[in-house]
């Protein structure tokens, strides 16, 4: 195979039990978002739009969904060897030496797949969580890895004091190389010079290559290991005093973006999830989805425009503060503050507002829906009001949350 300087792992194989019944059938990189996007797609633009262009995709749980979207709608063609997107399912590689288990952590996911990573003999290899939203110029990252001369570089968010102890937390000194890494700490240190923040792991790493190879053979003979890279590889790499610096996320310039660069949102939650969806509807978005320097692709499904027909009275098509997919159709109803995704419609005298509705629901007549997200092919019938009465909401089999968000799962049928 062709060698690469810089190889990008996405680590895509997460359950997602938190998103559940988002996740019921999908895994969680492949959960829909933004109105025609999926999560897993924010990494990819990441990587596509530093210029890093050899990208394995680490895939496990209910991974069909997710397969078929990166199969279908990203692909480079085949002239260029250099220029792949390709699915790494967990395949028992290493049988002959671990036995029939599956990828058992998020550092033994990349150990099982070391062999990819000696066919491309990169100089860099990048390991990054495929399901939070954010954008970041990886190869900004790759150069100060360089510069540095780390062995590990790991992405950082600077996180208020108070609310770091949420986090795994690095402790830097003043030239911001790693000392100590904290595991949801009751009592964080913050970064130095900055007393009221604390540096959070984001989870993205920057491996010398030589040093990936050496702490993860090493981390595979540990049976005491749970063979996660934040709870095990990195604490082994300090002890052993490789060189692991942080890399400040909000130094971080996108182009075409003015100002640091702050969004980084996990929706690990369904109440984490539907606050970004909210964060998006805003009339200035802290996450901007039309910076034309900083495209974001995904699936070209052909849709026909939004439509909006009737303007009789009170039966008026209108959407407000809204972010709305192709063949959406929003005929005599009200969308308020609500992110519509492709070919849904809302019928005559309808009010949907701070909702999420995925592809292909309908929503009949005089129906009044508020704090919901609706997974795919939902026919909601006339007359049904979702997230006004909770206890019907639940009595009905939804999923409400502690904020009280209502989910209704794919397909239901009322």
């Amino acid at each position: 195979m062709v060698k690469v300087e810089v190889l990008a792992m996405i680590l895509a194989g997460g359950q997602g039990s938190r998103l559940y019944p988002l996740t019921a059938k999908r895994a969680k990189p492949a959960v829909p978002f933004g109105a025609k996007y999926r999560i897993i797609d924010f990494v990819l633009n990441n990587f596509v739009n530093s210029g890093i262009y050899s990208i394995y995709v680490l895939t496990q749980f209910k991974a069909q969904s997710l397969t078929e979207h990166i199969q279908r709608y990203w692909r480079f063609g085949a002239f260029l060897e250099d220029h792949f997107i390709l699915l790494v399912p967990a395949q028992m590689y290493r049988y002959e030496e671990l036995g029939p288990v599956w990828y058992r952590g998020t550092a033994d996911a990349i150990y099982q797949n070391l062999h990819l990573v000696q066919n491309h003999a990169p100089t860099a290899v990048a390991i990054f969580g495929g399901d939070h939203i954010f954008k970041m110029n990886v190869r900004h990252m790759v150069e100060y890895h360089y510069e540095k001369r780390a062995d590990i570089t790991i992405a950082a968010y600077p996180v208020p004091v108070e609310e770091a102890s949420r986090f795994g937390v690095l402790q830097v000194d003043p030239e911001w190389r790693i000392t100590e890494f904290q595991e949801k700490p009751k009592d964080p240190k913050p970064i130095p010079n900055k007393p009221h923040l604390a540096l959070a792991s984001m989870g993205n790493y920057i491996f010398r290559t030589e040093a990936l190879f050496e702490l993860l053979e090493a981390d595979a003979k540990d049976e005491a290991s749970s063979h996660d890279f934040g709870k095990d590889v990195i604490p082994r790499a300090l002890k052993e005093g490789y060189r692991v610096y942080a890399y400040d996320f909000h130094r971080n310039p996108i182009p075409g973006q003015e100002g640091p660069n702050l969004y980084w949102r996990d929706v690990g939650t369904l109440d984490a999830y539907f606050e970004a969806s909210m964060d998006l509807v805003k009339v200035v978005p802290e996450f901007d989805l039309f910076n034309p320097e900083w495209p974001l692709r995904t699936a070209n499904l052909f849709s026909p425009p939004a439509k909006f027909v009737h303007e009789t009275g009170e039966r008026v098509g209108r959407a407000l503060n809204s972010l709305l997919a192709g063949g959406v159709i929003v005929s005599g109803g009200t969308v308020r503050e609500s992110v519509l995704f492709r070919r849904v419609r809302v019928n005559s005298y309808s009010l949907v507002e701070r909702s999420v509705l995925f592809d292909d629901v309908e929503v009949g007549r005089y129906c009044r829906i508020r704090n919901a997200i609706i997974d795919k092919d939902v026919k909601i019938p006339p007359h049904t009001e979702i997230g006004y009465d909770l206890e019907a909401d639940r009595a009905r089999g939804f999923t409400v949350t502690p904020e009280g968000v209502v989910v209704v799962p794919k397909g239901y049928r009322f």
